[in-house]
């Protein structure tokens, strides 16, 4: 079965999306439009809804081009997700939260806060920041090396799920008569100690429905790579074409036995940046619409911060894409992108209009058939378990998909129909974890 995701920004993934005449206009601070896009996807019957986050408010470019960014303001994203599980019943809610500015502890309660409440729906994205602001909002004056940063990631998510094993599934026992609240002895202290963290534990919020949040993450470099292998049981991924999503689907799986894992315990849903309509020419249409909206100044400057360069803007937009150094930002999407830009032989320019809506995921253009069958070939040969969908503008490019696409997926029998569970890890078909407490346990039994 197909997984799919609906992975939104304020406004919509396309860098004009908030300029469209019927796009919501609060979005970002309205309650009311994270509810209707909420329950749009929760009709659609999609397995989560995804939050992209960053922690800054970008100051590059020029003034101009600042003035007309539309995604500079949005809600935290836990804050936001706590607020839809009591308007949503089985959408699963997936927030990005960086390991870089945060403390696991801190992070650890918060999801396993979320899980409570939403019944079992919570997932961690995990991220270790390639938005180089975000330093400058946490007394740091430069971002920290790609390699510290998933050095500490590493670390860092060991201790949250140690966190997330602190209380066994029985161990309240809540009897009133006898005054016992729990059981001691399914309670468990975590004494971590670490070159980046220092933690005893245990947690103070019971375990998770699901036995604990789904673990997310993004990262397609070398390192992002071994990171998922080692930890993460949904990948999200940029890729541009069918045979670097094959590449990169077999690299993951490749690498899961160094870490005593296998396949049926990882996802692999990449982003897909869909446009549709009932006609193809209608579709063409409404993509063209959303590129004649961007502002050359705004092109510039989202392509800046998605490769992690500068003065984009001293360089002729109808000339070559230059070599760059790599970047300590985002530098797979950045590889991404430059070998996008040297493969279709894109003008400066080109490739800002090509990074505008997709930036770097897999872009869709056509009739909900058409749509389907591109989906329907990456499913089926290897190359995804599903996708992460990226609607170019709320509510309209998401009503599309739900109310075109997803019947088309559900003929083929690509889809479900109704939700298989409340959880969100049972909806993905995901095993439930072991806790760690059990395992040692286990393995001591087997020796």
């Amino acid at each position: 079965m197909m997984r799919l995701g609906a992975f939104v920004h304020e406004t919509g993934q396309h860098v004009a999306a908030w300029r469209h005449p019927q796009a919501h206009f609060h979005s970002g601070a309205s309650l009311a439009d994270a509810v209707e896009v909420a329950q749009t996807a929760e009709r659609g019957k999609f397995d989560f809804l995804f939050l992209a986050d960053t922690a800054a408010v970008s100051l590059s470019g020029t003034p101009e081009s600042r003035g007309r960014m539309g995604k500079v303001v949005k809600f935290e994203p836990m804050t936001i997700l706590s607020a839809l599980a009591a308007v949503t019943r089985h959408l699963g809610l997936v927030a990005t939260s960086t390991t870089t500015f945060n403390e696991p502890y801190t992070l650890a309660r918060q999801f396993a806060s979320l899980d409570q409440i939403s019944g079992g729906r919570s997932g961690w994205n995990l991220v270790t920041s390639n938005n180089e602001d975000d330093a400058l909002n946490y007394s740091l004056d430069q971002h920290p090396a790609h390699a510290d940063r998933y050095e500490r990631a590493i670390e860092f998510a060991e201790v949250v799920t140690g966190l997330w094993d602190s209380w066994d599934e029985d161990a309240f026992i809540r009897d009133k008569e006898s005054g016992v609240f729990f059981d001691p002895s399914k309670l468990h202290p975590l004494h971590h100690k670490g070159k980046h963290f220092q933690v005893r534990g245990p947690l103070n919020v019971g375990r998770s429905p699901q036995g604990r949040p789904v673990l997310v993450q993004a990262g397609a470099s070398g390192t992002g790579r071994d990171v998922a292998a080692r930890l993460a049981e949904l990948v999200f991924t940029a890729q541009t074409t069918f045979d670097q999503g094959k590449e990169f689907y077999g690299d993951v799986m490749g690498r899961l036995p160094r870490y005593g894992r296998s396949p049926s315990e990882v996802l692999v849903m990449p982003g897909l940046y869909p446009v549709v309509a009932p006609t193809a020419s209608e579709a063409r249409e409404k993509y063209d619409y959303l590129q004649s909206l961007i502002h050359p100044s705004v092109g510039l400057a989202v392509l800046e911060h998605t490769i992690g360069v500068h003065d984009l803007d001293k360089l002729p937009l109808d000339g070559p894409v230059p070599e760059m150094p790599d970047t300590n930002g985002p530098l797979s999407r950045q590889r991404l992108l430059l070998d996008q830009a040297r493969r279709d032989k894109l003008t400066l320019w080109e490739l800002c209009l090509a990074n505008a809506g997709p930036r770097g995921h897999v872009l869709t253009i056509g009739t909900p058939s058409q749509v389907a069958d591109e989906m329907e070939h990456w499913f089926k040969d290897g190359a995804c378990d599903g996708f992460n969908v990226m609607p170019a503008w709320l509510p309209g490019s998401l009503t599309d998909f739900v109310d075109l696409v997803i019947p088309e997926l559900q003929r083929r029998g690509l889809f479900r129909t109704e939700y298989e569970s409340m959880t969100l890890r049972g909806n993905l078909g995901l095993p439930r974890p072991i806790s760690r407490f059990h395992a040692d346990r286990f393995a001591g039994a087997a020796q």
